[in-house]
């Protein structure tokens, strides 16, 4: 990643022309080949940028010059550099990606580690239990000994009670598993889904990310 704060003008030349006129800027050159140039708002969309695959001539020196990026189409982007203030790079490495927080398997790894949210003396039978229509989230046991399918979702709505349905009633054909209730979990659910879920005998309960991950305590909240 190279970054370079420089007083420039930039040119546009391809299917239009556009003109930036001369001012302070940030200059970025990433490892991919691409060039953007920024100013000082906005959160992240550049002023004008070339995606890669382009090449960069560079021919600056003692402060001033041109550059000049070209892409496959012929495309062009001049930028005339007047002064450079700053002008670093710095290899940043491979980028591990963007971890979602609070994604559905996250949820139902946390919930399998504390089955106990459903209810005191509760078990887990299984993560993923295969039916002939996919997994069932976990099967559990309650206190009272009866197995339980647990769904979940980051937002219950419709949908995910239809989708519970359907498990229940595989599940219910198996005799060493019937009777096999239903339990519908979510962060959010969906009075829609709250109303069919109770007409389908399906509990619904409403879970805590923050609380499950260790990162809220509720006994510390004002209200």
């Amino acid at each position: 990643m190279r970054l370079v704060i420089a007083r420039c003008s930039v040119d546009y030349i391809g299917r239009l022309t556009a003109h930036l006129p001369m001012a302070t800027r940030l200059l970025l050159v990433k490892a991919d080949g691409s060039v953007s140039i920024h100013a000082d708002d906005r959160a992240y969309k550049p002023l004008n940028w070339m995606t890669p695959p382009c090449t960069l001539r560079d021919e600056v020196a003692d402060g001033t010059g041109t550059w000049t990026v070209t892409n496959k189409a012929g495309e062009q982007l001049i930028i005339t550099i007047e002064s450079v203030e700053h002008d670093h790079a710095h290899e940043l490495g491979v980028d591990p990606g963007l971890q979602k927080d609070g994604v559905e398997a996250e949820l139902q790894r946390l919930l399998a580690m504390h089955v106990e949210t459903f209810g005191a003396g509760w078990s887990l039978v299984r993560r993923e239990y295969p039916t002939a229509i996919g997994p069932v989230d976990l099967l559990c046991r309650d206190a009272a000994g009866t197995t339980v399918a647990v769904e979940i979702k980051r937002r219950g709505e419709i949908d995910g009670v239809e989708q519970l349905t359907r498990y229940l009633e595989l599940l219910n054909r198996d005799p060493l598993l019937a009777p096999v209730k239903g339990v519908f979990a979510a962060q959010e659910i969906k009075p829609q889904a709250r109303v069919l879920a109770a007409d389908r005998g399906i509990d619904c309960v409403t879970v805590d990310y923050a609380v499950l991950k260790g990162t809220d305590d509720p006994s510390q909240r004002l209200f």
